[in-house]
């Protein structure tokens, strides 16, 4: 089978990958828009191998990292459906309560690589919580398709309430200083947005390509926001022009970034979109951010 490598594929592959994982296209459509491309020795199995997340050998910070404590908690959710699921993660060596940092997932669940981004933040320094909105439906299922057919199942204005919870979870813990900021990828980019306009004691927001609130929404943001977008994302940054208009008529604090030639989900490094310069300089953004904004 011909190796696959990232500059041979052509953008419109990317952006049926995109489709699918965002629900655009069924299974079935995806399989049959991809083989289309599967020409000049690239297989099928071949090129769907390549799009899909490898787990295994991607994650920067492991489960059981000694520089961390870890552990999974339950806190109540106020949608009367029990009790939500997270991932908390502080240093190892922290003695004095710490700035926390909610870590919101995809559309998919509190998935491997969700959960080494809340480590990576623990690591820079904070206490995390990533919550896993899964939680009423068995949680995070052990794979992305199956995650994300779970997923559909929930409200979307129910699962922001539950991470809206996880917010007062957080700032109430005795390991927090009760200063809590928020970043979020894709869905979590949008949850993101949303806390900022619901939670008037937000410290920081950070969406990366998230969609944006409505613009009557806008004044009641109260946190500063740093928002990531990847310059081929024309799905999500089509809504940018009129968010920023009104952040600016608002007079709200804000710094937008869009990471030239790079595709939607550029941040996640389990999977071929990942663009590694991008990431890393949006990762350190946010880290400054974050230490500057909850200090």
């Amino acid at each position: 089978m011909k190796e696959v490598k990232k500059e041979a594929i052509s953008p419109e592959v990317f952006r049926i990958y995109d489709d699918y994982v965002h629900n655009r296209i069924d299974r079935r459509l995806f399989l049959d828009k991809l083989s289309k491309y599967a020409i000049g020795g690239f297989t099928l199995p071949s090129l769907l191998k390549f799009l899909m997340p490898n787990y295994t050998d991607k994650i920067q910070v492991k489960a059981g990292d000694p520089r961390l404590k870890s552990e999974y908690i339950y806190y109540e959710s106020p949608n009367g459906g029990g009790k939500i699921r997270a991932l908390l993660s502080w240093p190892a060596d922290s003695t004095a309560p710490l700035p926390g940092i909610i870590v919101v997932h995809e559309n998919r669940g509190l998935n491997p690589h969700i959960e080494d981004v809340a480590r990576r933040a623990a690591l820079a320094g904070f206490i995390s919580l990533a919550p896993d909105a899964l939680t009423p439906l068995g949680g995070y299922p052990g794979n992305d398709d199956d995650g994300r057919e779970l997923q559909r199942k929930r409200d979307r204005d129910e699962m922001l309430e539950d991470f809206i919870a996880a917010f007062s979870y957080l700032k109430a813990h005795p390991k927090c200083d009760g200063r809590v900021g928020v970043v979020g990828f894709c869905f979590g980019g949008w949850i993101s947005n949303m806390m900022a306009v619901r939670i008037p004691d937000l410290s920081a927001a950070v969406p990366f390509y998230g969609g944006q609130p409505a613009a009557e929404d806008v004044p009641k943001i109260n946190a500063p926001l740093l928002l990531h977008y990847a310059a081929l994302d024309e799905r999500v940054n089509e809504g940018w022009p009129a968010y920023e208009a009104a952040l600016k008529e608002h007079h709200k604090a804000y710094t937008a970034y869009i990471y030239p030639d790079v595709n939607h989900g550029f941040h996640n490094d389990t999977t071929p979109r990942y663009d590694q310069a991008a990431a890393t300089l949006a990762w350190q953004r946010t880290v400054d951010f974050f230490k500057e904004k909850l200090k």
